[in-house]
């Protein structure tokens, strides 16, 4: 479509371990579009971070298959040179750990002005100041003068994670990646960090892919949601959809293990099983089988594909027509 901004095509990442290469990310295929939020959610271990990693060219030691494209352009086929210049520029990231991301020895002025050297060098040495504060002052840091002499050590987490956010959109990027951008940060400061993100899409306009585990972080920010499961994308959603209508069977679970506020004395859903290792996973079938024993094997698809069910809704496997929770059939019947 003439507003999507980037193309996914049969992204494969594969990281060797031993004398064997093993996909974390297998095979995803995605769109996001201009001036949208498009969340990815899944537990840890998912490949969601891997996918982050694969569309910026971060990844050092994978080999990577497939096809990622910024605006039509390739990036998967771009020498490091060229993918050096959009880093930063036309692509931004923010990074889940902000103290591990910024340079201990480097006062936070100089590292958001080091984005400006690469990308804008026309700019005074005075010019970029000017715009660094303004930066600071547009990420909601109070006495930016005064932060911008600040070592990271001496800021707050919420603090340290606005200049991580800070450098990402120094040159306002097109496409900005956000990975568990308020992991470890209190309950009020993710509602800042959000905040400010949702503000960041609409000022400039740019595409977000926001990363999270957080169900409730979707709810509040997300246009669509892509459920990721052991290195698949699982189910594909408009945000209104996927929680009035979830049909893959690891997309229901994850809805159905939020804490319901209003029912407190009702029990807690837990998801059987774990996310396999990556040398352990399935890689025939349905991936998700093993945490759903009680459904037939039959139901599940010997390589599942991705159904579009509804338009913009797909579907991993055909095991969603047959999923059901645990006693919910004889509850249906009871009812009845």
């Amino acid at each position: 479509m003439h507003d999507d901004l980037l193309s996914i095509e049969h992204l494969t990442a594969s990281f060797r371990i031993g004398d064997r290469y093993y996909a974390a990310v297998d095979d995803v295929s995605l769109t996001v579009r201009k001036n949208e939020i498009l969340a990815i959610v899944g537990e840890s271990g998912s490949g969601k971070s891997a996918l982050a990693f694969s569309i910026m060219g971060l990844h050092t030691r994978a080999k990577i298959e497939g096809d990622v494209r910024l605006d039509g352009q390739s990036l998967t086929r771009l020498p490091p040179s060229k993918m050096n210049k959009l880093r930063g520029r036309d692509m931004g990231m923010i990074f889940q750990d902000s103290l591990s991301a910024l340079n201990p020895l480097m006062i936070v002025g100089s590292q958001i002005e080091e984005a400006l050297v690469l990308h804008r060098p026309g700019l005074s040495k005075k010019e970029r100041k000017e715009k660094t504060i303004e930066l600071l002052t547009q990420v909601g840091i109070a006495g930016p003068e005064l932060a911008y002499e600040k070592f990271p050590h001496e800021l707050s987490g919420g603090m340290r994670q606005r200049i991580v956010i800070a450098i990402a959109i120094a040159n306002e990027p097109r496409l900005l990646i956000a990975d568990e951008p308020t992991t470890a940060l209190d309950v009020t400061i993710q509602l800042q960090i959000l905040d400010l993100i949702r503000k960041l899409k609409s000022d400039i306009g740019a595409g977000v892919i926001l990363i999270t585990h957080d169900l409730g972080v979707v709810a509040e920010m997300a246009d669509r949601v892509a459920v990721m499961y052991a290195g698949q994308i699982v189910e594909i959603a408009s945000l209104s959809t996927l929680l009035s209508n979830p049909q893959h069977p690891y997309t229901r679970s994850l809805l159905r293990s939020i804490p319901a506020s209003r029912e407190p004395k009702s029990k807690l859903y837990v998801i059987q099983g774990i996310v396999p290792s990556l040398q352990h996973l399935p890689r025939q079938g349905c991936r998700f089988r093993s945490r759903i024993p009680w459904i037939d094997e039959s139901a599940h698809e010997e390589q599942p594909e991705m159904h579009e069910i509804a338009p913009g809704h797909f579907v991993r496997c055909t095991c969603y027509k047959h999923f059901r929770f645990p006693g919910e059939e004889e509850i249906r019947h009871g009812a009845s």
